[in-house]
């Protein structure tokens, strides 16, 4: 028997940690289980006393009674030392990090087809293992195959990769293992990363113009104040000799000598509210509120809450439709959709069900879900087709989505491009005003 290290989650998110005794550490997988909690990282304690110096006999002559204690220590000391040796080793340095998405789709894709094919499940491993190009990915490839290979099921041994397959992912595989359809639950997997993706994509790729047109903004106006605007002030003392500049000129002027002057406070003032907002975020009060706050922001406000309500739709549904339990996909829905408001919702629609009422009516108690996704839902639930409906309403709102990220973009674009023309324009009208005063003045006295 071998002593384990783990640690698990149990059906309301929460972790612990602590030791279990196995044969095998798929043994210890399924006696962690078998308690229901779903282990998310495991290793196994080494014991090094046949190689710990206390081993032979001291020189007193004392073979037993005057080492024993020493000897215990050692062990002790060695003991903690393999503890932490093999929780290193199991869980490399390199696979903490998420990998990206496209690899793991494409894996499972790939997986999928192969499995659909009719080629047994460690055949297709091996096959996508000589053609894996990411070393965490096939790091991670190498230990599932020796996993399967000493008897452990395909979903047991993703546990072994929390930072790679999430707990969307490996329960989806163990509802497809136990029903006998794993290639249609990779499918659905490969589907909904690939949707979700092409969703954030949108996002992102949305933003990308106008992030640049801003930092366009600042690049120039910085640059005009402290380069050109100086310069022009040098021109118009010595030119006016000592006359009142307009005032729009003054106001440009006195913005020119406090960036020059105060530069560096305002880059740390910059830093210090980036760093505040990211200590606040790291709070629970702090993060809801910001979380509040991207819901109801004026232009992104809506992309931000239709996009939530797309993100949950279609992990619940891909998770029912895979035979998930609805208690186990909910917990993973709240784990899963990247804002506090939402999640609380998902908690009282968690309580609300493990009481035997319906979805309805603490979803209708939230803001965030719009009058016609709790129709559809409470449809669903009457029907018995509730999986189809949250898929139907994603569908729906990835549509929404896309138009909701044209119409931000639509609206943004003009407004940076008229922000700019405005700051910009300023800065040369100021510049011009004094010069045609000059001008004026020279021909009036000619």
């Amino acid at each position: 028997m071998a002593t384990f290290q783990f640690r698990a989650k149990d059906a309301d998110g929460n972790e612990t940690s602590g030791q279990i005794e196995a044969g095998s550490r798929n043994e210890a997988i399924a006696a962690i289980r078998a308690q229901h909690l779903l282990p998310t990282a495991i290793g196994e304690v080494k014991h090094e006393a046949a190689a710990a110096p206390a081993a032979k006999p001291a020189k007193g002559g004392r073979r037993r009674g005057g080492a024993a204690a020493p000897a215990g220590a050692n062990d002790s000391s060695k003991k903690g030392k393999g503890l932490n040796m093999e929780i290193k080793i199991t869980m490399p340095k390199f696979l903490r990090g998420k990998i990206k998405t496209k690899v793991l789709t494409q894996f499972t894709r790939q997986l999928a087809t192969l499995v659909n094919a009719g080629l047994p499940l460690m055949r297709g491993i091996d096959v996508l293992k000589r053609q894996m190009k990411d070393p965490q990915m096939l790091e991670a490839l190498n230990g599932i195959a020796e996993s399967i290979a000493s008897g452990g099921t395909f979903s047991e041994s993703l546990t072994a990769y929390p930072k790679i397959f999430d707990n969307l992912y490996i329960n989806m595989v163990k509802a497809g293992e136990a029903g006998g359809v794993l290639e249609v639950v990779l499918a659905r997997l490969a589907e909904f990363a690939e949707k979700s993706e092409k969703i954030k994509n949108k996002v992102k790729g949305a933003m990308i113009y106008p992030i640049v047109v801003l930092i366009a903004a600042v690049g120039i106006t910085g640059f005009l104040l402290v380069t050109v605007i100086p310069k022009f002030k040098q021109v118009f003392a010595d030119m006016m000799g000592g006359q009142e500049l307009p005032a729009v000129t003054q106001f440009v002027i006195d913005a020119s000598e406090y960036v020059q002057n105060n530069g560096l406070s305002i880059l740390m003032f910059v830093a210090g509210l980036v760093c505040l907002k990211k200590i606040i975020g790291k709070t629970e009060k702090g993060a809801y509120l910001f979380d509040i706050i991207s819901l109801k922001m004026p232009v992104t406000g809506t992309l931000v809450q239709r996009t939530a309500v797309s993100r949950l739709t279609r992990t619940l549904g891909t998770l029912l439709s895979s035979g998930v339990p609805i208690l186990q996909s909910l917990v993973i829905v709240r784990d899963t959709t990247g804002n506090r408001v939402v999640s609380n919702a998902i908690q009282s629609v968690h309580d609300a069900v493990k009481e035997g009422e319906g979805m309805t009516r603490p979803l209708a108690q939230c803001w965030v879900f719009p009058p016609m996704v709790i129709s559809m839902v409470e449809v669903g639930e009457e029907t018995g087709a509730l999986a189809d409906m949250l898929t139907r309403i994603a569908n729906t709102y990835d549509d929404e989505v896309d138009n909701a990220v044209a119409g931000m973009t639509a609206a943004i674009e003009p407004a940076l491009i008229i922000v700019l023309a405005v700051v910009v324009g300023t800065i040369v009208v100021a510049m011009f005003l004094p010069m045609i005063k000059i001008i004026s003045s020279v021909s009036g006295g000619a």
